[in-house]
Order: C-alpha cells, then sequence, then structure tokens
C-alpha cells in the first residue's frame, strides 16, 4: 500500500472531517493548504480551495489505495462521503454563467455524478450555455468522453475538449 498518501490522506478526511461535518474532499484541500504540501500551488483541489471555486471528489468506497491503509477508519470515511450526498447541488447552482467540469483518471464515478448534476444545475437557473468540460485521461473511456464531454455540450456556446 501507499503509506505516505495513506497516512495523509486518513489523517485529515478520516475521524478529523467526519467529527467537524466536513465533506471527503474539501477536508483534503484544507489539509493540503493548511500543513503545506509539497506541490499544493499547483493542485487544482487546493487551488480551488484557496480560490473558493466549489471542487468535488467522488470516492467510490474500497477502490482506492488509501482505503485498504490501516490508518483508514471506515465508518468516518463513509460519514465524510455520505455528508458529501446534498453537496453538488449546493454547488451546482452556482454561477449566473458559464462554469466548467475537467475529469481525470475517473472512467466511472465522476462522470456519473457529473451527468446527473448538471440537470440539477439547469433546475437551479444556472446559464450553462458557456459550459466547458475537459478530459484529461490519456485513455478516452466511454463515459467521460460522452458524458462529460459530448452530452453537456451539446448546444450553442459550449465548449469541449478531447
Amino acid at each position: 500500500m501507499v503509506d505516505e498518501t495513506g497516512d495523509f490522506m486518513n489523517a485529515g478526511d478520516g475521524g478529523k472531517a467526519a467529527s467537524e461535518g466536513k465533506v471527503w474532499g474539501s477536508a483534503g484541500a484544507a489539509q493540503l493548504e493548511e500543513t503545506a504540501a509539497p506541490h499544493s500551488a499547483v493542485s487544482l483541489l487546493a487551488t480551488a480551495y484557496r480560490l473558493g471555486v466549489p471542487a468535488t471528489v467522488h470516492v467510490a468506497i474500497g477502490t482506492d489505495t488509501i482505503h485498504h491503509h490501516p490508518a483508514c477508519d471506515g465508518a468516518s470515511l463513509g460519514e465524510t462521503i455520505a455528508a458529501r450526498l446534498p453537496h453538488p447541488r449546493r454547488g451546482a447552482g452556482r454561477g449566473a454563467r458559464g462554469g466548467g467540469a475537467a475529469t481525470s483518471g475517473s472512467a466511472v464515478v465522476m462522470p456519473e455524478v457529473f451527468l446527473k448534476a448538471l440537470p440539477v444545475a439547469r433546475n437551479l437557473g444556472a446559464e450553462l450555455s458557456d459550459l466547458t468540460t475537459v478530459n484529461f485521461d490519456q485513455i478516452q473511456h466511454y463515459r467521460p468522453r460522452v458524458n462529460v464531454v459530448e452530452r453537456p455540450t451539446r448546444g450553442a456556446g459550449a465548449r469541449a475538449w478531447r
């Protein structure tokens, strides 16, 4: 297993995040900033946190190396992930225009969450004609290509990169 990553992520995203009522991604982003983690200046998650831009991390329990680390507390992990369920709804309607989504290394979870959050944003009144999406994956899988890049950007003014 990956000791350093598991130690770091389970320390901030485990019991501490659950006891503070934080969601998994924001707890990790705050931890990157609070500990001045190496390379946090170029981290997308840390940068979003610094700028106050909503960013989400979508986790399927048991699919990451940190879930098999001795420091992982399954109950706390479950609480922090469950606590984020309303989060896409809170962030989905932000911004009167535009917005964007990027995926990297997620062939299933993020594209499915994004595809379901998009109509929520539209129903909350978000103007998404300037929506920009990008898939950074070297190997193009169906879900990121179709659910993040193609379907959401159909229409006038939308941009997509593959």
